[in-house]
C-alpha cells in the first residue's frame, strides 16, 4: 500500500500514553463519539505534531499500522496496534497523531454526517442568502456548533448551533446547508 497524502487522511485522535504493558496506547479521541476510530481496521501514524508540521518544510513521516483492538476505556480510547508489544515501544510513540483513510469510515447514519464532511460546504439561509462556507465543526456539550466564514482567508462570520431547529436540509452532494438562520443575527 503507497503511502496517502496528508490530504487524504482524517486525523481522528492523538496518543497521550501508554495503557499496562503490553503496549497498549491510551488514545485521546477529537470526537465524543470515536466511532470511525473504533472500527477501524487500519490507522496511520504521524509523529510531527500538527502545529510543526504546518509551520515546517519537513514532511511528516506517515506509518501504517494494523489494528488489532480499540475499545472504549474512561472516556479516552484505548488501541493495541500489531508490532507494538511492550510498554517502551508504546511510550516511544507518544505524542502521535492518528489518521484513518476518510473511505474507511463506516456508514453514517439517517440524519446523521461525519463533521468533516460538512467542511466545505455553502450555507443557505430560507430565503437563498449565502451565509459563509463552513470552516470547522466543535462540540459544546449541548450540541454541535458550525463556524461560517470565508474559507480562502479562513476567517469565521458566525457561529451557529447544528440543531434540527436550525439545520432544515444537508445535500452532501451538491455541499450545500440549508438553515433557517438570518445573516445579521
Amino acid at each position: 500500500m503507497s503511502t496517502p497524502s496528508l490530504e487524504d487522511l482524517i486525523e481522528l485522535g492523538s496518543i497521550q500514553d501508554a495503557q499496562g504493558l503490553r503496549g497498549q496506547l491510551k488514545v485521546r479521541p477529537y470526537s465524543s463519539d470515536p466511532v470511525a476510530l473504533l472500527s477501524s481496521k487500519t490507522v496511520w501514524l504521524s509523529l510531527l505534531p500538527r502545529m510543526a508540521a504546518a509551520q515546517t518544510s519537513v514532511k511528516p513521516s506517515l506509518e501504517l499500522y494494523q489494528l488489532k483492538q480499540a475499545k472504549m476505556h474512561s472516556g479516552t480510547v484505548v488501541i493495541t496496534l500489531d508490532g507494538v508489544t511492550d510498554r517502551d515501544q508504546a511510550l516511544a510513540l507518544k505524542g502521535a497523531r492518528i489518521l484513518v483513510a476518510r473511505d474507511t469510515f463506516p456508514k453514517a447514519e439517517a440524519d446523521s454526517y461525519y463533521w468533516v464532511d460538512l467542511i466545505g460546504c455553502d450555507a443557505i439561509n430560507l430565503q437563498g442568502v449565502n451565509l459563509g462556507q463552513v470552516l470547522d465543526v466543535t462540540e459544546n456539550g449541548a450540541h454541535g456548533v458550525i463556524a461560517l466564514g470565508n474559507l480562502g482567508d479562513g476567517t469565521t462570520k458566525q457561529l451557529i448551533p447544528f440543531v434540527k431547529d436550525v439545520v432544515q436540509s444537508v445535500d452532501l452532494s451538491k455541499k450545500l446547508i440549508t438553515l433557517d438562520w438570518q445573516a445579521d443575527w
